[in-house]
């Protein structure tokens, strides 16, 4: 197996956890969880991407998560490069956040979109 497929089992079991996670009724623990989720998935996400672009010869070698979901979308693995964009800078407010508006408008957006930009990318890559 290579490291890209063990990447990509990873992923999905972070992407199934995420949107366990999701189904729970909302009160600030789950809120809690689900941020946490989040931002392992992110990270599984953007690494996923990497050693896909890898794994099918697209590239040698890749930096940072911006630059994974750059190339990710010039190269079709990800359909929407703003809102990955979005998400990796949602990804990158949590870890200085402190604010619980902020937190809950994060949250919102993870169940009503990012979710969702989540499975796209675990599909897509599934076809590989």
């Amino acid at each position: 197996m290579s490291r890209f497929q063990e990447r990509l089992s990873d992923y999905k079991s972070a992407v199934d956890r995420l949107e366990e996670a999701l189904k729970e009724p909302e009160s600030e623990i789950v809120i809690d969880g689900v941020l946490h989720r989040f931002e392992f998935t992110f990270e599984l996400a953007w690494e996923t991407i990497k050693d896909a672009l890898e794994y099918l010869g697209l590239v040698d070698k890749t930096g940072s998560p911006r630059e994974n979901i750059q190339l990710g979308f010039r190269h079709g693995i990800i359909e929407d490069g703003e809102k990955w964009i979005e998400i990796m800078l949602s990804r990158n407010l949590l870890s200085h956040l402190y604010d619980e508006k902020a937190s809950r408008d994060i949250y919102n957006k993870i169940k009503s979109e990012y979710i969702i930009e989540f499975k796209k990318l675990r599909d897509r890559l599934e076809e590989i």
